[in-house]
């Protein structure tokens, strides 16, 4: 028989246990998703290459982020051809972030073929307007070969990257951006904040964006959605979306976290395969 006590007690330990899982150990249980990603007019000599797609790494005080590094040296050693950044490298606090970021940076993995990162929306600092916060990060990536498309498009090795700035930022302009680029390409969008692909701003792309900012929600309990998430569509949450246009969305669920807290929510670290998409 379950008496009053033994039943206190239990539910007691069962909380925190909960509560140490969801502290100290699924935020550094990072599962890294292996999918094929599907890109129109991908020339031959691409098919099968492997892109990394890396985002929201929070840097900073607010978690120990130095666990990050073995996985980081993990995609070294695998040697991936191409490697994607999808902002929000730091949690700023002060310039205290910026060591840590060049103290992490030296650890960051490269494409052997092409790297490209976008800079978050806290990579712009306190009320993401701080345009000098920006400018000090993008110059600590590029110190360490990892270029920063702020608003540009970059080729590499015959596939085009077009690198959108923070939607909430100062620099915000994804209809001249994307104007730029050319669809012809094999083309992927690489954009923080997935509530963009609902604005009007797509001219005729068809392919994929890579999004992160959303965590997946950081908390979701069994069957329902998570309870907060900073986006204005909340269907937005994580993984694969078929936006019905010829676009596609992959939303990352980050490999840090603002909070050290994570339940049923694991960081992730995505391995895609490029293959030719039908026409």
């Amino acid at each position: 028989m379950i008496t009053r006590r033994r039943f206190i007690q239990g539910t007691a330990a069962s909380a925190a246990a909960l509560g140490l899982y969801t502290w100290q150990v699924e935020p550094r249980w990072v599962e890294h998703v292996a999918l094929p990603l599907p890109i129109r007019n991908l020339p031959a000599a691409l098919v099968g290459r492997t892109l990394v797609h890396i985002s929201d790494l929070h840097i900073g005080n607010r978690i120990d982020y130095r666990y990050q590094f073995d996985h980081f040296e993990q995609i070294k050693t695998a040697a991936p051809d191409y490697v994607v950044y999808t902002g929000d490298f730091v949690s700023y606090n002060d310039a205290e972030q910026l060591d840590q970021l060049r103290e992490a940076a030296v650890h960051f993995p490269q494409g052997t073929r092409g790297t490209a990162a976008i800079l978050g929306n806290h990579d712009y600092g306190h009320g993401w307007q701080q345009m000098d916060v920006a400018e000090a990060i993008t110059t600590v990536l590029t110190d360490n070969n990892i270029p920063v498309l702020r608003n540009q498009v970059q080729v590499s090795d015959q596939l085009q990257f077009v690198g959108l700035n923070d939607f909430w930022s100062p620099e915000y302009d994804a209809e001249g951006t994307l104007g730029a680029a050319d669809f012809a390409l094999p083309t992927i969008v690489l954009c923080h904040n997935p509530d963009v692909v609902d604005k009007p701003v797509w001219y005729d792309y068809q392919g994929w964006i890579l999004c992160g900012h959303t965590h997946g929600g950081q908390v979701k309990a069994p069957f329902l959605p998570p309870p907060m998430l900073p986006v204005s569509n909340r269907t937005y949450t994580r993984g694969r979306f078929d936006l019905a246009d010829g676009r596609k969305l992959y939303i990352n669920r980050g490999l840090g976290h603002v909070w050290q807290l994570r339940f049923n929510v694991r960081p992730e670290i995505t391995w895609f395969t490029l293959e030719n998409a039908a026409e």
